[in-house]
């Protein structure tokens, strides 16, 4: 299983280090804190690259109830409402699929690498990062999303699709 300290070590911006050290404070020894620990305001310059898929009404009927401006530029349309299979689609719909179900079921954090997060998208790459929260400590209604689109020349180019999460066994949960 990899560790706290080994899942963040593999975080490749600055940013996701400070928002996982955030994220894990506020949990305050629990599997993963409430949305309600959060305070967004405490990033103000990482308010553009962030997002808030609702799970509330079941994995099937997630939503991004938020999403900040540069998740925008990143998806090529706002996706502020939108439900998880709008987001994602086509030959990108089963990473993102496995990685926001595997969230969603086991409680794990997640962060990789994607060239073409979505359709029609196949020129940003995207850094990203995906952390559970649960206003009852037991069942995941919520995850806060970290994306920043880099230059293709930072990237992987191994893989179209990286993921590593927080709780699996091996350097890499799913590589597309």
């Amino acid at each position: 299983m990899l560790s706290d300290c080994a899942f963040r070590a593999q975080l490749a911006l600055p940013e996701q280090r400070v928002l996982f050290d955030y994220w894990s404070d506020i949990a305050r020894g629990r599997p993963m804190p409430a949305r309600a620990d959060f305070d967004p305001l405490k990033f103000p310059e990482l308010l553009p690259n962030l997002g808030l898929i609702d799970l509330r009404d079941g994995f099937e009927r997630g939503h991004f109830r938020l999403a900040g401006t540069r998740l925008r530029e990143i998806y090529g349309r706002e996706i502020t409402g939108l439900t998880l299979p709008e987001v994602f689609s086509g030959r990108r719909a089963e990473p993102w699929h496995a990685v926001h179900s595997r969230i969603a079921t086991e409680a794990v954090c997640a962060q990789g690498i994607a060239h073409g997060p979505a359709e029609g998208r196949d020129h940003v790459v995207l850094y990203w990062l995906r952390l559970p929260f649960s206003d009852d400590g037991i069942r995941v209604d919520r995850i806060l999303c970290h994306d920043t689109r880099c230059p293709d020349t930072e990237a992987d180019q191994t893989a179209e699709f990286t993921a590593y999460c927080s709780g699996q066994h091996g350097p890499a949960a799913l590589r597309a």
